[in-house]
């Protein structure tokens, strides 16, 4: 069964859970914000919605009744690149690794707050994020050139190492999402150092040192516990 809620035309969010409760109080939720919604039953239907519907974001449960979640991802990652906020019971850190790995853009948690998700959607589908590579990107104070690998705080120069400008670098150009350690370590470091998680920490650490990022109130990198680290674009 494929439901839409229209109205004016706001972005439009495909939604595949098969808890009709969840789906209702998600569905309120988001349309009282002016978004639209599709929403699917189970897996099959969602990726046949997508491909008629096109939506701008897909909010994804893993626990569908007739096929897992991430075959679904799969299916969606092969075709496209929109914004995919997994929305799962499952709550281990394999788990929201291996979802991110597999190229979700977030990963929330069962219980959640609707602040919490109106928070995650809107940073998935900002459309004031950093441009691509060789534009100037603005975070605050820090301003990162990618092309002539120059960073700057309040107009002054910092001094990064190559390794320290990779890891800035490859979480600007994916801004608000959440890049693994296992990504990170394997595209900057190599494939056989995806367990060495102590060289992230220790470039991590002296980044937020040199571009005044504070660990227990960030406004550039935030860390996910046991599982990656986001840019931070406002």
């Amino acid at each position: 069964m494929i439901e839409s809620t229209s109205g004016q035309r706001g972005p439009r969010i495909l939604l595949i859970e098969d808890e009709h409760q969840i789906r209702r109080f998600m569905r309120i939720s988001l349309t009282s914000q002016g978004f639209e919604v599709i929403e699917t039953e189970d897996g099959n239907a969602g990726i046949a919605a997508f491909n008629r519907q096109r939506p701008d974001l897909v909010l994804l449960d893993l626990g569908l009744p007739d096929i897992d979640g991430m075959e679904v991802l799969d299916a969606l990652r092969a075709q496209s690149e929109v914004p995919v906020l997994v929305v799962s019971v499952r709550a281990s850190e394999a788990e929201k690794v291996a979802a991110l790995d597999a190229g979700a853009n977030d990963y929330i948690t069962k219980p959640f707050g609707i602040q919490e998700l109106l928070a995650r959607v809107r940073a998935a589908l900002r459309t004031t994020a950093p441009g691509t590579p060789g534009e100037g990107i603005e975070l605050g104070d820090v301003a990162i050139d990618l092309a002539s690998r120059r960073v700057t705080r309040h107009g002054e120069t910092v001094h990064l190492t190559p390794r320290e400008f990779s890891v800035l670098a490859y979480l600007a150009r994916q801004p608000d999402r959440v890049i693994t350690q296992h990504q990170l370590l394997a595209d900057i470091w190599g494939p056989v150092h995806v367990h060495d998680t102590h060289y992230l920490r220790i470039v991590v650490s002296r980044l937020r040192q040199k571009l005044g990022d504070d660990p227990d109130d960030p406004h550039l990198i935030q860390t996910e516990a046991g599982i990656g680290y986001r840019l931070l674009s406002r």
